[in-house]
C-alpha cells in the first residue's frame, strides 16, 4: 500500500479518539463493566494507532526529503541520503505492517484469553520434542510481553518432549496475536535421536481457541460422559493414588477433553469444561463460516489444524510461513520467542485483505 493511502486511513483518528473519550465518560458506560471494557480496548487501539501514525508520517517526510537530496548536485549529501534511504524505507514498511493490523475491524473474540493446544504429529519422538520447542517458543514470547501462561494438561515423553500440551494465555492481546498460529507446523532438522546425521521432517499441530464463558454455550448434562482416572506423569504420589484426572466426552459432537493438571478432581473438571466450551464454540463457528463462505476468503488460511502453515528449517536457519509467502533467516531468534516480525507480517496481510474487502 502507498504511503499516501496509509496517511489517508489515519486522517480522522483525532476525531475518533475525541468521540470515544466522550462516550467513555457517560454514566451509561461507566456503570456497565462489559461496555467500558470494550471501550477501553478500542481506546487503547486508537491511541496506539495515533502513536504509530506520528512515527510513520515523520518517516515519510524523511524519505521524501532524502529522495530530493539524492537528485541534488551535492554529491556528498546525495550519497549520505542514498545510504540512509534503505533503512528508512524498511522502518516505514515495519510501521505500515503494525498500522494495517490495527486499522482492520477487530475480531469479536479480541480481548479474550485463549486456550492453546500443541500436539505431536508425524515423526514420533522428534515430533514430541518439536512440540516442546513450540511451547517453549510461545512461553518465551509470553514472558517477553508479560502474558500469563498456565498449563491445563500435558502428556510428556521420557526424553522431554510432549505428545500433547494444553495451556491458557491471559492477555488482552493474546487472541489477536495468536489466532493465526492454528495449523500444522513442520520442522526439518537432524534429530538428537539420529546417529547418521540425516535431516528428518516432523510435524506438530497447534490449535488456538478463544475462551468461552459458561453463559455463552449451553451444554446439557445428559450430553456428557464423564470418566475419572489416576493422573500420570508429574504431580507426586498423591495425584497418582487418587482418581483426580477427568475425561469428558461431548456425545453429540464426539469431542473429548482431558485434564489432570490439578490435584482436585473438581478443579480438573472445571478446567476440562472450559476447554470443552471453547472446542464446541469453535465447531459452531466453523459450521457458520462454511455456510457464509465469503468471510473465510478474507482470512489468512483456514485456521484449521490440518492446514500446513509453516516450516522451520534448522540447517538453513530459515522460517517460512506458506500462507503469506513470508521467509526469514532468523530461525534461532524465532525459537527463542522473537515472534514480533512474523506476527506483524501475519497481522498486516490479514488487515490488507480485510481493508481491500471493505473498500471494494
Amino acid at each position: 500500500m502507498e504511503y499516501r493511502q496509509i496517511i489517508e486511513l489515519l486522517s480522522n483518528l483525532d476525531e475518533q479518539i475525541s468521540h470515544l473519550e466522550e462516550e467513555m465518560s457517560q454514566p451509561s458506560a461507566l456503570s456497565d463493566p462489559e461496555k467500558i471494557g470494550n471501550l477501553n480496548r478500542e481506546y487503547k487501539r486508537l491511541q496506539e494507532l495515533s502513536r504509530l501514525g506520528k512515527q510513520f508520517k515523520s518517516l515519510v517526510r524523511q524519505i521524501s526529503d532524502d529522495e530530493e537530496v539524492v537528485n541534488s548536485k551535492d554529491e556528498e549529501l546525495a550519497q549520505l541520503a542514498s545510504d540512509e534511504l534503505p533503512e528508512l524505507k524498511l522502518n516505514a514498511e515495519n510501521l505500515e505492517r503494525k498500522i494495517l493490523a490495527l486499522l482492520a475491524p477487530p475480531d469479536p473474540n479480541e480481548g479474550r484469553p485463549v486456550i492453546v493446544e500443541i500436539r505431536a504429529g508425524t515423526g514420533g519422538e522428534e515430533a514430541a520434542l518439536f512440540a516442546a520447542d513450540l511451547f517453549r517458543m510461545y512461553s518465551r514470547y509470553a514472558e517477553e510481553h508479560k502474558w500469563h501462561i498456565e498449563i491445563i494438561d500435558s502428556n510428556e515423553i521420557a526424553i522431554g518432549g510432549f505428545k500433547e500440551i494444553i495451556f491458557t494465555i491471559q492477555s488482552d492481546d493474546a487472541y489477536r496475536l495468536m489466532r493465526f498460529e492454528s495449523g500444522i507446523h513442520r520442522v526439518q532438522r537432524v534429530p538428537i535421536t539420529e546417529s547418521g546425521g540425516r535431516i528428518h521432517t516432523s510435524a506438530a499441530s497447534v490449535a488456538v481457541l478463544p475462551e468461552v464463558a459458561e453463559t455463552e454455550i449451553g451444554i446439557q448434562p445428559d450430553d456428557l460422559k464423564i470418566d475419572t482416572y489416576r493422573a500420570s506423569g508429574a504431580g507426586g504420589q498423591h495425584v497418582n493414588k487418587v482418581e483426580s484426572a477427568i475425561r469428558i466426552t461431548h456425545i453429540p459432537t464426539g469431542t473429548v477433553v482431558t485434564c489432570q493438571a490439578e490435584r482436585s478432581q473438581h478443579k480438573n473438571k472445571m478446567r476440562a469444561m472450559q476447554i470443552l466450551r471453547s472446542k464446541i464454540a469453535d465447531v459452531m463457528r466453523r459450521e457458520s463460516e462454511n455456510k457464509i463462505g465469503e468471510k473465510r476468503r478474507i482470512q489468512i488460511g483456514s485456521g484449521d489444524r490440518s492446514e500446513k502453515i509453516r516450516t522451520y528449517n534448522f540447517p538453513q536457519n530459515r522460517i517460512t510461513d506458506h500462507r503469506i509467502g513470508y521467509t526469514a533467516y532468523n530461525l534461532q531468534d524465532v525459537m527463542e520467542g522473537k515472534l514480533d516480525e512474523l506476527f506483524d507480517a501475519l497481522q498486516s496481510a490479514w488487515a490488507e485483505k480485510m481493508l481491500a474487502k471493505i473498500s471494494a
